[in-house]
């Protein structure tokens, strides 16, 4: 992963779309007006940051790639600062035109304890005149041959015009170079030829006129929408739900929505769009990138406002949160491996203590299959099983200690007795437990018949037990 994101140092992009101007007034809102029922907002300062389509080129220059952007704005003090800040990303800017007749697109969010209050936008969505898109067209057929691909980020401001959109995606094919769209509107057919889609579940759906309600819907609108356009791929984007991610060659996964807390979901789309359009124009592997963009757009839902996510703030994400999930992400994130083909493993435990019996048994189970899901007890639930004094060792912790080790794959905290429910969830290929037991007493192996799995007794390391430990040290002797 990490040497995947250092090569991006290398891509050279060029971002197209419309160009926005975020405005944030900061403050505290501590009273109502006595003049209307609405907050008063004492503001305490202000700051500017690059939206749309320059939130795109904002989010590429933290990954360090080479960019030039094409896009338009208006003949006052928003356009001349939102030139500034491109340039100072040290993006090329000869592709950015003055439109006279338009304002600057700027969107100003008053804001108060971290939650916005008020937006207020300027702007116009009337079709650039004809002027302007005869230098666009020339600007492209000049410089394309500069990039490896271009990514489009429409938001319906005017640029992406038919005619625009028919020149572009040709030049690019005489370039031989990529496409990478985020699509506005309900009619997609100005992308028609584009290598790759990212509509939002409520795009993809009124374009492809598919009710979605679900991950078999969202992929229906997926294959339709493919075959309408001659896209290869289509990354619907489900919010909570997660990501489809479509190929027309290679198949499909889903990807779940990593856990994070959620502040500001504001230019997640544009994130997504950028490291996903910068690792597939780079030649990365699709569904690889479409995971990376969907964790990178975790990360700026974590922050208050258009915001990117960093290289060293990728692989720390990776490395702390990766392994440990909940009981409800769990079943979305087995049903994604199989997918790809990789046979699923499961085991259950307390493992309190952890100790050299554990680490045999759990090596040995990380041996029947490509990953090893391990499923804890939490602490409620081994009180219950062991007695009062237990665990020793909290859940939290026994889940990252169990997490550290090389052949854990992912760890799951769960409430009740028996892991049932979680074998349900799973649907393990293979279910592992001690060969104390017989495969008839082994809770799930039932279910694991039913869709083909089997149940694998691991030989247990003798004179190990964590009572056993406790005992010793309660009476002082060496264990």
């Amino acid at each position: 992963m990490k040497d995947t994101l250092n090569r991006l140092s290398q891509v050279r992009i060029l971002v197209m779309g419309d160009l926005m101007l975020d405005h944030y007034q900061w403050g505290d809102a501590e009273r109502i007006s006595p003049e209307a029922p609405v907050p008063v907002v004492k503001v305490r300062g202000e700051e500017f940051r690059l939206g749309g389509a320059a939130n795109v080129v904002n989010n590429l220059a933290a990954l360090g790639c080479r960019l030039g952007v094409c896009g338009l704005v208006g003949n006052d003090e928003s356009g001349g600062r939102l030139q500034e800040m491109l340039a100072a990303l040290g993006a090329a800017t000869n592709g950015v035109l003055v439109d006279d007749g338009r304002p600057t697109t700027v969107k100003m969010r008053v804001m108060a304890q971290n939650q916005q209050l008020l937006r207020c936008d300027w702007e116009s969505t009337a079709p650039a005149n004809s002027a302007l898109l005869e230098r666009i067209s020339a600007f492209l057929s000049l410089s394309l041959r500069e990039y490896d691909g271009v990514i489009l980020s429409d938001y319906g401001k005017g640029l992406f015009t038919d005619a625009v959109a028919s020149h572009l995606i040709a030049a690019c094919h005489d370039a031989g170079i990529m496409v990478v769209a985020d699509p506005k509107g309900r009619d997609f057919s100005r992308y028609h030829g584009v290598a790759c889609l990212t509509p939002n579940s409520a795009e993809a759906a009124a374009a492809a006129e598919i009710s979605i309600e679900s991950g078999e819907d969202a992929l229906a609108a997926a294959e339709r929408l493919s075959a309408r356009l001659g896209a290869e791929r289509i990354c619907v984007t489900r919010g909570a739900e997660g990501v489809l991610a479509y190929s027309a060659t290679e198949g499909h996964r889903f990807l779940p929505a990593k856990a994070r807390e959620v502040y500001d979901v504001t230019g997640a789309g544009d994130t997504f769009i950028g490291v996903l359009g910068a690792l597939i124009i780079g030649g990365a592997p699709f569904f690889e990138s479409a995971e990376l963009a969907n964790l990178a757009a975790a990360i700026v839902v974590g922050k208050v406002g258009t915001a990117t996510a960093t290289i060293p703030e990728m692989l720390n994400f990776v490395g702390e949160a990766r392994k440990v999930f909940t009981a409800g992400e769990i079943g979305p994130l087995a049903r994604s491996l199989r997918e790809q083909g990789l046979r699923v493993a499961f085991t259950n435990g307390c493992f309190d203590l952890l100790h050299a019996g554990h680490i045999q048994y759990l090596r040995a189970s990380r041996e029947q299959g490509d990953v090893l899901i391990v499923g804890l007890n939490s602490d409620a639930s081994v009180r219950r099983l062991k007695g009062e004094g237990r665990p020793v060792i909290g859940e939290e912790d026994r889940a990252h200690l169990l997490a550290a080790l090389g052949f854990v794959d992912y760890v799951v905290i769960f409430e009740e007795d028996t892991p049932l429910e979680m074998i349900r969830a799973i649907q393990p290929q293979v279910l592992t437990k001690g060969e104390d037991y017989t495969v008839e007493a082994v809770v799930g192996h039932d279910l694991v018949g039913q869709w083909g799995g089997e149940v694998a007794l691991i030989p247990l390391k003798e004179n190990r037990s964590t009572s056993g430990i406790i005992g010793k040290i309660v009476a002082g002797q060496e264990t």
